[in-house]
């Protein structure tokens, strides 16, 4: 009998039975055990563990691993968070991909046809049209040319907008002007009239959206955030909402979720809070890959490639 594969993170027992029912039917040659649910010796024998935004500390209980397999794209949790080098493996997933992409371009359109203006305007029953701007007329920039990125620029340039983007090392992405580190990131934000955040969260991202950034913007600018909270800088966001540099932002995630009842955030006008459902993971689809992933292991003995421990990604 093959060792077990842990399962761990899941919020809730209904949670967990969906999770444990889905990834056993994509795999079911595999043992898989909620770590809850697991023994000593069942701890002690895991060789892989299958994670959902886990409590490290549960991982590290798994003295046995030879990798992480996570079941969402951002790992920031994991990384660095154990005494030993081991393997973590982002879940890179088309479906999840299309599904971020198809609510940039959502945001997008909702940013581009002054969706939040006429929110404002029904509220204060003030009838006025507004001058439309063509998607051609509208620049939007990508901070983060990853998978996710180059799915929604894709999706972007198929509307008709302008798109640039922002990397850390250069990127080539059909289609668009990119541009990569310190020095390209102001250039890149000067041309943004919509700037929509893709990168992880790493040590070097963290409040990188902060005054400076977001200043660098053009006046009237709005942001979308679906990266993760603690890379904008809430309290710079705000004052650049306030003083009317920016017109507008949309967030769905936060540097604590679920948002606080008492976040200045959730009645400010200028924002619109969403509840962390831009990507959400497709069970059936990253089944599949983790399946994929877990098959090659047996067949080869190889982890899959794990994420960059210096780079956080």
């Amino acid at each position: 009998m093959a060792e077990p594969i842990a399962l761990v993170g899941c919020k809730s027992p209904g949670q967990e039975a969906e999770y444990l029912g889905i990834l056993s039917a994509a795999m079911p040659e595999e043992r898989l055990i909620p770590f809850r649910a697991m023994g000593e010796a069942d701890r002690a024998a895991a060789r892989v563990a299958v994670v959902a935004n886990p409590d490290p500390a549960e991982v590290a209980a798994l003295p046995g691993l030879v990798w992480v397999q996570s079941l969402w794209a951002g790992v920031e949790k994991l990384v660095g968070a154990f005494d030993r080098p081991l393997p973590i493996v982002r879940l890179v997933d088309r479906e999840m991909a299309r599904t971020m992409a198809e609510a940039v371009l959502a945001w997008t359109y909702y940013l581009q046809r002054d969706m939040p203006a006429y929110a404002r305007q029904q509220s204060a029953r003030i009838w006025k049209p507004h001058p439309y701007r063509k998607p051609a007329d509208t620049t939007v920039g990508l901070l983060g040319l990853g998978a996710l990125g180059t799915a929604a620029a894709d999706r972007l340039l198929g509307a008709g907008f302008t798109v640039v983007g922002w990397s850390r090392s250069p990127k080539a992405v059909p289609g668009i002007e990119s541009f990569h580190g310190s020095t390209g990131l102001p250039e890149m934000l000067g041309r943004c009239d919509i700037l929509v955040c893709l990168i992880p969260l790493t040590p070097e991202t963290r409040g990188l959206v902060d005054a400076g950034c977001l200043s660098a913007l053009k006046p009237g600018a709005a942001l979308i955030n679906f990266a993760r909270g603690p890379i904008v800088v809430a309290g710079d966001l705000c004052a650049a909402l306030d003083s009317g540099h920016l017109s507008h932002a949309v967030l769905d995630v936060f540097d604590q979720e679920p948002l606080p009842a008492d976040s200045p955030l959730w009645s400010h006008p200028g924002i619109t809070v969403l509840p962390h459902v831009s990507g959400p993971t497709d069970m059936e689809s990253a089944a599949a890959t983790v399946a994929a992933n877990l098959r090659d292991y047996r067949r080869t003995g190889q982890p899959p490639q794990g994420v960059d421990a210096a780079r956080g990604y």
